[in-house]
Order: structure tokens, then sequence, then C-alpha cells
């Protein structure tokens, strides 16, 4: 009869089952219930993730992967004397890697990778002296790879990417002969590429992408004829490819050397390498003749955009001609210097072709109707060119087309009504042509398109209410600058998701149907320069989603809509129309340099500096001798009044004279006097006023000799706490000096004309605003186009932004905190730098230990703006460091998404981090401001990104994540989770540095 016989479990199985125990103790989040397994119900051999051996139950593979458990790793690891494979990537461990991993002697593979351990590399790790594939891609790892690696002969891969690794490339790994991988992007490795790589016979693959390497690549590199890919993208290399590159390489399916600074020719002995599938070489200034590839039937990817290829000569194309891969999937030669006419042997490329760039050259001709032989594509981008012509009918014939512009050219001639066969087009974009006649009904049948632009054309005719059965439409839609006329169709309620409407600039009329107000997503309205009429509150009431309302130049007629004072409005035109009555005086309406209301003749009241005439009842049917009486009367009233006046303005210039207009500045610098100041704004004239805000007006004046263009803060005394916001200032601003500081050149405690106390600021003019303005409205005060922010504009901005935070926090004589970092606190110079201003919140901490100053206690109350102030304010707590961390973070969510932290979609339990924190880091496209991804900067390429109906290219998608996780990670609730500014600051000089080395302008 059988009988079981019980496991005996010699004294070193103890070792092991204890070691993992004490792994088991150090995970804090087991989702999946991996853990549940772990215990004496059944051996441990069995448990769950663990491999024992088949000669005696020792642990040989312990595989976690993927299993979202959270904790640290446990030194007891260093226990399991026969484990030869540790795997748990794609977790969130945390911590240091233990030391003791180092004894693990019998140590194959160790895969750690997509976690967030932190620290250094473990020296000691050496001890794994069998060790082969070393994987620790996507973590936080810091410092210089150990030199102690040099000894683990065994290595045949070393997978490092992503972590923050620094130093000079290591050396030493030329001595580790058995590499066949080295994969250490983006990381920042500086310095040249060590020319003893070249010693690595057995090497594949060598990505050392988006580091900040520099200097020429070592010959040796391009001797070593095992190499399948060669990466470098993202560096600062210079120099050229060598001219045999495809001789000495004969292997190579992979070339990537974007985004550096080569030069010279595309070597033309390429074509050798007769497997080559990808070949990217944008962002350089590679120049000359694209040689020919004829031998190059393996190709998929020809990217070659932003360089200086082309002999501006008629042959540029030539190349087109040799292009016989079946393979080819992406052709991007855009932003080159390529002429000449696009051959009809366009249309024999591959079939499985399905992005084509060939935007921003010099290309000119029709475009071929061989184009429609391209049936996989997915992106053609023709835009900028100088192309002539019709559009070819055959375009009809990309039914997989998603993204279509041919914008800026010299296109005639109609609309083809058989664009309507694209259903699967999400954007066309074909503004800036000459195209004629009307706008087919048949662009109805593209029910998939998000975004669609048919301005400044000669297109005539009404608008078919086809056209506006496209629900899909939700990014924006824009038919400026036309020919169009009739009436706006009552078929345009039906875009509900519609974000920007421009109409701008045609012949249309009638009244605005009132089925736009179920469009409650627009965000941008533009109905300018056309001949609407009748009263606007019936289509606007229910759009409280505007921030930018032009209205001007109609025949709009009734009163202004008081509910538009409630609207979150940054820009508002309504000049040069009909209206009528008394203009409001709350909201946009407070910030007359967002607001236009010019040629509207039968208005009154609103603000003072409007200079409209009051709203009050008339006088009524009296007799001239009434009015007489009453006005004579009235004068006498005056004139004691006036007199009165004088007397007391007298005995107060006689008290102040001294005290207030001869004693030293109570701030430390030489001050101005009120008349001055007076002089300067012209009276405070309101062509003068650049800004309102809490405790005062600011005004643009000259001042001093020179006649210096300086900016006045003004306070309103009668403001609650504008005093001490002027006292708060001055205390701040006189001890501090830093390049991204708005700069307090002097001040003004003085009395008016009337013996009233008077107090102003006198700062350094900054002549292009403030970042409010160029976030979020699209027109300038002065009501011409603005240029919208580039991403290296954002960039620099949120880098000196935190530079700045940063020397308030750590580098001044006292720690400043500044309690109120918002865009309309950011100011701009000429050359776009960003500069933080007003201090009138700022709290003092002398010498960095904590006691405020006696004139900066917390009586000032106010700790920040609703949506930028700390979760931990709100609920009492004294503010600190990490208060501004928290608002910087909001900041630079706010640069990059374009949406405020008070957005109407940010509500219940949502808000801008968690907004952006749900999005990282394959959805970016998503949430990155729109106006960003559609403006026109050197830095968009071919769409990489067509499923997110957004066109965003590959390098940018990548520093965009880094950015919204250092945004995410400064915005975090618990101030002990936040990331310190010095980090953010040192993460964004990093980025900076890669984008600039791409050569952004």
């Amino acid at each position: 009869m059988p009988y079981c016989r019980a496991i005996s479990i010699p004294r070193t199985n103890k070792t092991d089952r204890d070691a993992l125990l004490q792994f088991k103790d150090k995970i804090s989040d087991d989702p999946f219930g991996v853990f549940s397994t772990w215990n004496d119900s059944i051996h441990f051999c069995q448990w769950q993730g663990i491999t024992c051996g088949h000669r005696h139950p020792r642990i040989t593979q312990l595989i976690l992967r993927s299993m979202k458990l959270v904790g640290s790793l446990s030194p007891f690891i260093g226990n399991m004397s026969f484990l030869q494979k540790l795997d748990i990537q794609n977790n969130s461990f945390v911590g240091e890697i233990p030391p003791e991993i180092g004894k693990l002697y019998r140590l194959k593979y160790l895969d750690l990778s997509n976690n967030s351990f932190s620290g250094q590399i473990p020296a000691n790790i050496s001890g794994c002296i069998n060790l082969e594939a070393l994987r620790l891609v996507k973590n936080m790892l810091v410092g210089e790879v150990p030199i102690a690696i040099a000894s683990m002969s065994k290595l045949t891969k070393v997978l490092i990417s992503l972590n923050n690794l620094s130093g000079n490339f290591p050396e030493f790994f030329g001595n580790l002969t058995s590499l066949v991988f080295i994969i250490a992007g983006h990381n920042n490795f500086v310095g040249r590429v060590p020319a003893s790589l070249g010693r690595l016979q057995n090497l594949e693959c060598l990505y050392l992408g988006g580091n900040g390497l520099s200097g020429t690549l070592p010959s040796s590199i391009f001797n070593i004829s095992s190499l399948v890919n060669i990466e470098f993208p993202q560096n600062q290399l210079e120099g050229s490819l060598p001219l045999d590159l495809g001789v000495t390489l004969p292997n190579l399916i992979e070339l990537n050397v974007a985004d550096n600074q080569f030069i010279g020719p595309i070597p033309a002995a390429i074509s050798n390498a007769t497997n080559l599938m990808d070949l990217s070489i944008t962002i350089n200034k590679f120049s000359g003749n694209v040689p020919t590839v004829e031998k190059l039937n393996q190709l998929q990817w020809i990217v070659a955009s932003y360089n200086q290829l082309g002999s501006d000569a008629p042959c540029d194309l030539k190349f087109l001609d040799s292009i016989n891969s079946t393979s080819l999937q992406v052709l991007d030669i855009s932003d080159n210097n390529f002429r000449g006419i696009l051959p009809e042997s366009i249309g024999n490329l591959s079939s499985q072709i399905n992005r084509m760039s060939i935007e921003n050259n010099r290309l000119s001709g029709n475009i071929p109707s061989s184009i429609g032989n391209l049936q996989g594509l997915e992106l053609l981008s023709m835009g900028n060119n100088k192309f002539t012509g019709n559009i070819p009918d055959t375009i009809a014939n990309l039914i997989e087309l998603k993204y279509f512009s041919a914008d800026m050219n010299k296109l005639t001639g109609n609309i083809p009504s058989s664009i309507g066969n694209l259903t699967e087009l999400m954007e066309l974009i074909l503004n800036g042509n000459n195209l004629q006649g009307r706008i087919p009904p048949s662009i109805g049948r593209c029910q998939k398109l998000v975004g669609l632009d048919l301005s400044q054309n000669t297109l005539i005719g009404i608008l078919p209410s086809q056209f506006f059965t496209i629900s899909s439409l939700s990014i924006y839609l824009d038919l400026s600058e036309n020919q169009l006329s009739g009436s706006l169709p009552e078929e345009i309620g039906t875009l509900k998701n519609l974000g920007a409407f421009g109409i701008f600039g045609n012949k249309l009329s009638g009244e605005i149907p009132s089925s736009l107000g179920r469009c409650t997503s627009l965000e941008v309205l533009y109905l300018d320069n056309n001949l609407f009429e009748g009263h606007i509150s019936s289509f606007l009431s229910s759009l409280n989603g505007l921030q930018f309302l032009d209205l001007s130049s109609n025949n709009f007629s009734g009163p202004v809509p008081t509910f538009l004072e409630h609207f979150q409005l940054q820009y508002l035109n309504l000049s040069f129309n009909n209206f009528e009555g008394e203009v409001p005086s709350k909201g946009v309406f407070l910030n007359t340099s967002a607001t236009s209301l010019e040629g509207n003749n039968k208005l009154c009241g609103g603000m003072p500096i409007l200079d409209l005439p009051s709203c009050s009842t008339s006088i009524g049917k009296r007799g001239s001798s009434t009015y007489i009486i009453i006005a004579v009367t009235c004068g006498i009233v005056a004139a004691l009044i006036l007199l009165s006046l004088l007397m007391t303005f007298y005995w107060l210039r006689r008290k102040n004279s001294k005290a207030s207009l001869e004693t030293p500045s109570i701030v430390g610098f030489q001050q101005v006097s009120y008349k001055d100041i007076v002089k300067a704004t012209d009276g405070f004239n309101s062509s003068n006023l650049i800004g309102v805000g809490g405790f005062g007006s600011v005004y643009k004046g000259t001042l001093g000799d020179d006649n210096k263009i300086v900016a006045f803060k003004v306070f309103d005394l009668k403001q609650r706490g504008a005093s001490k916001s002027f006292m708060a200032e001055c205390e701040v601003l006189k001890n501090i000096r830093h390049r991204n500081l708005v700069k307090i050149l002097t001040a003004c405690s003085s009395v008016d004309f009337q013996g009233n106390e008077f107090k102003a600021l006198i700062y350094e003019f900054m002549e292009n605003g403030s970042l409010e303005e160029w976030l979020h409205p699209y027109l300038a005060p002065n009501g011409t186009q603005r240029q919208r922010l580039s991403f290296v504009q954002r960039l620099n901005i949120a880098f000196d932004v935190a530079c700045a935070v940063d020397y308030l926090h750590h580098q001044g004589q006292n720690e400043v905190i500044h309690c109120d970092l918002k865009p309309s606190n950011i100011l701009l110079d000429a050359q776009m730098n960003g500069h933080v201003g007003d201090f009138g919140l700022a709290r003092i901490f002398p010498n960095a230990i904590g006691d405020l100053l006696a004139s900066q206690t917390s009586s000032i109350g106010l700790k920040g703006t609703i949506g930028y102030a700390p979760p931990e304010y709100g609920m009492g707590s004294e503010v600190s460091k990490d208060g501004d961390v928290y608002s910087y973070g909001v900041l630079l969510l706010e640069i990059f998404t374009g949406k405020r932290p008070t957005h109407n979609e940010f509500k219940d339990a949502l808000n801008l981090h968690d907004y952006c924190a749900a999005a990282l880091p394959e959805r970016v496209a998503d949430i990155v401001d729109q106006q960003l991804l559609f403006c026109e900067i050197e830095e968009s390429s071919i769409a990489d990104t067509l499923s997110n109906q957004r066109s965003i290219s590959a390098h940018v998608q990548e520093c965009l994540v880094m950015i919204f996780e250092i945004g995410v990670a400064c915005s975090a609730e618990l101030p002990r989770e936040r990331m310190k500014i010095g980090d953010a600051e040192a993460r964004l000089r990093s980025l900076k540095e890669r984008v600039n080395k791409m050569g952004f302008s």
C-alpha cells in the first residue's frame, strides 16, 4: 500500500524560505494577491513566482514581473545563493538596490527594470561574476556606473536606459568583450563616445541616445562589422559620417543619429548595407543630394527632416526614383532645401507606405495624380511649398488617410467633391491657398474629422448644411478669410464638442441661430468682420466655457449681456457694432487690456478708464429756468466744497511735507514723487494701463531724463491688505537680485494732490506682458494677432521660473516663500525670458531657520490663489517651500496643457494633477495644449500618434512625458512626496540642453 512520506527540508532550504519571507515583509501592496500562496500550506518551491532546482529544493528563479507590487527589495535576497534569475520588472519597488545582491555569484539574469529604484548602482554587484544580462531600465538611479563592473567578463547585455546616471560614458565597457547589447540611452552621460568600444567585436546593438555626448564618433565603432543597430539620437555629436559606412557595416539594420549636429553628405556607400531598414537622420545639418538607395530594398523608414539636404536644383528629388523597397512605411524629407517638381514616380512607392511628409521645402508644379496609388497612406503632409494647380481627384483613392495638409501653397480650382470619400480623415488643412468655388457638401461624409481648416482662400457661396453634421469636430473649424455668404445654418448646433470656431473675414449675414448655444464645448469663437446682426444673448448665454470671443465689425445690437461677467473670458472684442446701454463692470470687463468696446456709440457706464458717458437718468422735461437754478446752485455748492478741500489739502501738505516727502526712503530706495508718476503716466491715462490686480493697477510710463520706459504698480490703499502688500514687496525685493526676478527700480510713499496717502512701486518694464496673456488668449491687448507659444518657449519659461524659485528658497540672504506663483505673476521680457513678480504675499524667513519676520506674520491672511495654493494651506498650515513647489507644479502643468487648475473640466474629485498623472506616459498627446501641437513650430514633424487624434513628433512626446512627470511630482497632494525645486530645476536644465542641441529656435 503506498504511503506519503514527509519532505525533509535541509537546513540550507530554511535559509531560502526565510529569505522569501523577508522579501514578502518588504512588500506594502500586493493587489493581485501574489503572496497569498506564500505560507506553510505548501512547500516554498511551489509558491507563486518561485522555481527550484531539479536535484535539490533550492531557489534558482524568482520571477514576479508586472504584478503591481509596491515595496522595497529586501537585503536578504543575498541569502538565496543558488539564484540564477531574478526578474521583478514592471512593479513599483522603491529605495536603493541592496548591496547584498552582490552575494549572488550564481546569478545570470537580473532584471529590475521599470521600477523606482534610486541611489547608485552598488559597486559590489561585481560579485555576480556569472551575470550575463543586467537590466536596470527605467528607474531613478544616479551617479556613475561603478568601475567594478569591468570585472564582470561574462556580461553580454547591459540595459541601463531611462535613469539619471551621469559622468563620462564608461570607457571600461570596451574591456567587456562578450558584450552584444549596450542600451544606455536617456541618462546624463557626457563627454565623448569612448574609442575603446571599437574592441567589442561581438557588439550588435549600441544605443546611447538621449544623453549629453559630444565630439565626433570614433572611427573604430564603424569597424565593428557585427553591428546591426547604431543609435545615437538626441546628443550633441558632430562631424560627418564616414564615406565607407555601408562597406564597413554590411549588416547594419538601423542607423539613427537624429537630433545631433552632424554635417556633410549622406554617404553614398550606405547603399552597400543592403539589410538597412531604418535610416533616421532628422534634425542635423546634413547637406547635398540624397544618394541613390536602389539596393536598399528592405527600407522601412527614411526620416531625414530638418536638415539642409538638396541643392536647390530641379533634380533634387531624383533619389525618389531609386526607391524600390516594397516595405517602405515612412518617408519624411520635410524642412529641407529640396526644389523641383514632385515626380509622377511618387506613385510607385511601396503600397505599405502610411506616412509621407514633404512640407516646408521649395517644391513646385502640380501635385501628381499618381499620388492616389498610395492607398495605404494615413498621413500626407505637403504644406509650405509652392504647389500649383488643382488638388487631384485621385486624392479620393487614399481611403485610409487620416491627416492631409496642403496649406500655404498656391493651389487653385475647386476642392474636389470626391474629398468626401476620405471617410477616415481626421484632419484636413488646406488654408493659405487660392482655392475657389463652393465648399463641397460631400465633406459631410467625413464623419471622423476632428479638425478642419479651409481659411485664407477665395471660397464662395453659402455654407452647406451637411457641413455641420460632422459631430466629431472637436478641436477646431476654421473657415475664416474667404468670401462666404448667406447665413450660419441652424445645423451648427450639431457641433456640440467643437473647441474653436473661426469664420471671421467673410460676408455672412443674418442673425446667429440660437442653436449655436448648444456648442457648449466652445472655448474660441471668432465671428468678426462679417454682416451678422441681432442680439447676442440669444446664442451666447449657454457658452460659459468661452475664453476668447470676437464679434467685432458686425451689425450686432442690443445690450451687452451681463452674464458675460461670469464667463472665464480672457479676450473679448465687441467693437464696431451697434451695442447700447450700460457696460458690465465685472469679470473680463475689469481687464480693459483684454476687452475692446470701441465703435459702439450708444454704450455708457463701465469702468471709468473706458471714458464712456454716465448711464444716470436724464434730467427730463424741465424748464430752462429750473435747469439754470439747479446749475447755479450746484456751482455754488461745488465752489464751497472745493475751497474746503483746498484748505484741508494746504494743512495736510504742511503737516506731511517733512514726514512723507523729505524723509529717507522706508524701503531702501531713492523715492520719486507722486508728481513724477502723474507726469510719467500722463495722469494715469487709460491708454497706459497694462493690468489690474487685487491690490491696485499697473501703468506704463517714462521716467527720468532718459525717458526710460518703466512699470508703475499703484496700490489701491482702500483695499484691505494693500498697504501690507506694498511693505511685503519692498522688504523682499530690496535685498534680492536674480535674472529671473522682476527688478524693482524705486518706490514712492507719499500723498496725492488731495492729501491722500499714495504708494507705488516702480519696476523694469516687461515688453511681452504676463504669461497669462500668452497661455490663454490668442490676441495681444492691442488687438493684433499674437504668435502662439512654442514648445521651446514654454520650456524656457518653465526653467526660468524654477531657477527663480530655487534662488528664493535657497540662495539668498533669507529664505523667501513667494506664496502666489501663477501665470499672471510671471512676466516676459523682450526675449521671452520669464521673470517672477508680485511679492505682495511673500514671507521672509531669516537665515532659513523658520522664524518669520515681525513684519511678515500670518496676519496677511491670504496665502495664494485658488487652484495654485497647496491643499495644506486650506487646512491652516503655515506657508512653506513645499507650498511654493506645489504652486510651481500646477503652473508647469498649466503651461503645457493650456488648462487652468480651475477649468470647468476639473470638478468633483478630478484636478489638474490627477488629469495629467492619469495620462502618463502613453497619452500625453491627449492632454497637451492643442495650440502647442498645431502651431507652426520647428519642432513638429510627421504624426506619430494619429490614434490619439494629434500630430506630435516622437522626440517632442518624449520630452513632454518628462515635463509632465516633473509637474505631477511637484504637485503631489502630500508635501513630503513633492519633488524638491532644485531637482525640478536640474531636470529641466538637462531637458533644456537636450532640446537646444536639436537645433530648435
